[in-house]
């Protein structure tokens, strides 16, 4: 007899080999091999620590309507089947989860084994090496993971309450629901989304929308070569939310808010005259009598005019399966949505004629205060801080008349599903493309988003997962801009960019270093005149490089009522004149003796730990040149300026920072609202540049790394 538990516990210690943390955050990557040996050697059934059978698994806000127990197949009948007698869109029924947009997915799956085979392997039993786990394939924001699952599902009186098949002794359809559900945190969190959502899943592929209320002309073509070449499906009809209830029907059978798989489309000499008829096959995924009930349902006078032999090759049948025909008319005229999931050759080895996409991806985030500036029509001060990405392409497409290239993106924001529970809602999320008209390398300022049109951009902003377009561009260098409808939300992201010739990508991103831009020294008389002359501001010119030696020995003097007898300024020393000088210009608390001793540090160069005249020199010329740039920017004088400012401000006085470090930067040195302070500005870049010399002399491999994990030291 098989023991009913089997758990792995992660303690602190290194985490056993049969479970490891994907770098996809929360997802955690667990060996199904190991899994498998290690139950049958123990005589014991697996049970998921990453998704156990508890209420956490099936909801975070709303329970279900009845008492639920968990059961593995042997407890629910007794001989279950992984897949019985071949999987089929039969095989994918609704259970009480809202979730008709994946099950439509699930259905579109089947029709394909060979696809069907990658994300359900068949070589699953409950009978031979049975051991309570099952795995699943799944692509999930750019990468394909295996995603394991015990095999405790969800049941009232005995009865899956889930998806399930149409036989009551196959499983595989119920446990990849609950692969899907565990992949997003739980069954809850499938209630709501888009039949694309789910195809891009499965596949890997490229999902693109196509409002049926203004079609495109060439809509017929791409869905007849999507059809040929095993691309995925779905429809909708639009929930209005005024007229009917969500999943009301109407009378022409069709039920609202409710998303149906597109399995078949063929266009049929009816009566041999030459004139063909378009018909599709679409499926409701709850298979009941809820169906079509215009021209071409089942049982309709159409069909009398049709050979048996057309019949037959349709594979037709009037049963209450929930799949109906209907010509394309009537589908495109009471649908309200299409979407197709085009296939990569990687993805669908059995579609050779297909051509292959060059697929280029790239992962960012819109970071609050560093790096989500929104949109461009709302706001143009800060959009040019959001990411950018540069694409150059070289040749147009083969069979393009106009010399132009096929450029398809994909903007997918990441982890939205799984963190409903927490509150989050998906963002409202778009891009902008724009051409560059020479080589440029770094990032683009926001002068050239104020004075240049864009050449292309996504639908309008909306809050789904992904955002996709396609779009036709002349041979050149271009850039995209990914951004929410909104400044400073958070969020991370998954851009792909699909084109049919190889092209080149890059993110356009700084890299950091610290150039010395020639300015003018201020007035030596001002140095060493004491903490009063400090305060003074100089508009003379810097003085000449052979002083008198009379003028020589009293600005020596000056320096000596600072520094002391040995004429070197130390820590302690320095602290008391910046914080005389600067307190009275500026309302912060003062410079700190840890600051003033890295300030020492910047400018030592003789390593004695003080600074002598000519060091001190240059230290307050650094402090001075420093001080004009945050009045510069302190444009309303209130004593602080926003981070997009600050990255102006930094690259004013020579500073060159990578997106990665800024950000780091912004966390340590604004405040909530994401101000920076004068005073915080100056140790921002007192640290900055000793942290960059530090680099240049030790010669560290990564300057990003070390600044970053040296800027809370």
């Amino acid at each position: 007899m098989y023991q009913t538990r089997y758990r792995f516990v992660i303690s602190g210690r290194k985490p056993r080999r049969s479970m490891r943390q994907h770098h996809i955050t929360g997802v955690v990557s667990q060996n199904y091999e190991e899994i498998k040996r290690n139950c049958l050697a123990r005589r014991t059934l697996f049970e998921d620590p990453e998704f156990p059978a508890e209420s956490s698994s099936l909801y975070y806000s709303q329970p279900p309507k009845r008492r639920v127990e968990w059961k593995r197949p042997k407890e629910i009948c007794p001989n279950p089947q992984w897949i019985d007698e071949g999987a089929s869109r039969f095989d994918v029924v609704q259970g009480e989860l809202d979730d008709c947009w994946m099950i439509a997915a699930v259905a579109s799956l089947t029709c394909d084994q060979k696809l069907f085979s990658r994300v359900v392997p068949p070589d699953q039993s409950f009978q031979h090496g049975y051991c309570g786990a099952f795995r699943f394939r799944l692509w999930y924001q750019g990468e394909w993971l295996d995603v394991v699952v015990d095999d405790r599902l969800p049941t009232y009186r005995g009865q899956l309450i889930y998806m399930h098949s149409d036989t009551q002794m196959e499983f595989w359809s119920a446990l990849l629901e609950k692969a899907y559900a565990k992949l997003h945190g739980s069954f809850e969190s499938l209630k709501g989304g888009s039949a694309h959502e789910a195809m891009e899943d499965f596949t890997g592929g490229l999902a693109e929308v196509f409002s049926l209320k203004e079609w495109p002309a060439n809509l017929l073509q791409i869905m007849l070569k999507s059809h040929e070449r095993s691309a995925l499906m779905a429809c909708s009809i639009d929930y209005d939310g005024q007229t009917v209830d969500q999943h009301h029907r109407l009378d022409n059978g069709l039920i609202v808010g409710h998303a149906y798989s597109l399995t078949s489309i063929r266009q049929i000499d009816v009566d041999g005259s030459g004139n063909h008829v378009t018909l599709v096959r679409v499926r409701n995924p709850w298979g009941n009598d809820k169906e079509w009930n215009g021209a071409w349902s089942d049982r309709s006078q159409e069909w009398e005019r049709l050979p048996q032999h057309k019949k037959e090759s349709l594979g037709l049948t009037f049963d209450d399966d929930g799949e109906f025909w209907m010509n394309l008319f009537d589908f495109l005229s009471h649908f309200s949505e299409l979407e197709i999931c085009n296939l990569d050759p990687v993805c669908n080895e059995s579609a050779v004629s297909v051509k292959r996409w060059e697929v280029t991806t790239h992962t960012g985030s819109w970071v609050k205060h560093v790096s989500a500036g929104g949109c461009r029509g709302n706001h143009p001060e800060s959009f040019w801080t959001n990411p950018q990405f540069r694409v150059t392409l070289t040749d147009p497409d083969e069979t393009d008349d106009e010399d132009e290239c096929t450029v398809i993106v994909a903007l997918l924001q990441k982890d939205r599903r799984k963190k409903r529970q927490e509150g989050v809602d998906l963002l409202q999320i778009g891009y902008i493309i724009y051409q560059l008209k020479d080589n440029h390398q770094g990032p683009l300022d926001k002068n050239f988003f104020l004075y240049n049109a864009s050449v292309a951009k996504s639908p309008p902003f909306i809050n789904r997962r992904e955002t996709c377009g396609r779009h036709k561009l002349l041979p050149g260098n271009y850039v995209i801009i990914p951004s929410t409808f909104n400044p400073n939300q958070e969020g991370d992201f998954l851009l792909r960019i699909f084109t049919e010739k190889a092209k080149e990508t890059q993110e356009l991103d700084e890299e950091t270093r610290f150039m010395e831009i020639e300015i003018h020294t201020c007035n030596l008389q001002a140095l060493v005149g004491g903490p009063n002359a400090l305060t003074q501001p100089s508009d003379s010119p810097p003085p000449p490089t052979s002083a008198d030696s009379r003028e020589q020995e009293e600005r020596l003097a000056r320096f000596r009522t600072i520094a002391g007898d040995d004429m070197e300024v130390d820590a302690y020393e320095l602290q008391e004149v910046l914080n005389f000088a600067f307190t009275k210009k500026f309302v912060f608390p003062g410079f700190s003796i840890d600051v003033c001793r890295s300030m020492v540090a910047l400018h030592d160069g003789d390593l004695s730990g003080k600074l002598g005249f000519e060091e001190f020199r240059d230290l307050w010329a650094d402090l001075k040149r420093w001080e004009g740039v945050f009045r510069e920017y302190d444009i309303d004088r209130s004593g602080s300026f926003n981070s997009y400012e600050l990255r102006l401000a930094l690259n004013s006085v020579g500073f060159r920072l990578s997106n990665r470090t800024f950000q780091s930067i912004v966390m340590r040195y604004s405040n909530k609202t994401g101000q920076i302070e004068f005073g915080d500005f100056i140790v921002c870049a007192v640290r900055l540049k000793t942290m960059i010399e530090a680099h240049r002399t030790a010669d560290f491999n990564n300057i990003d790394n070390f600044i970053q994990t040296t800027m809370y030291s």
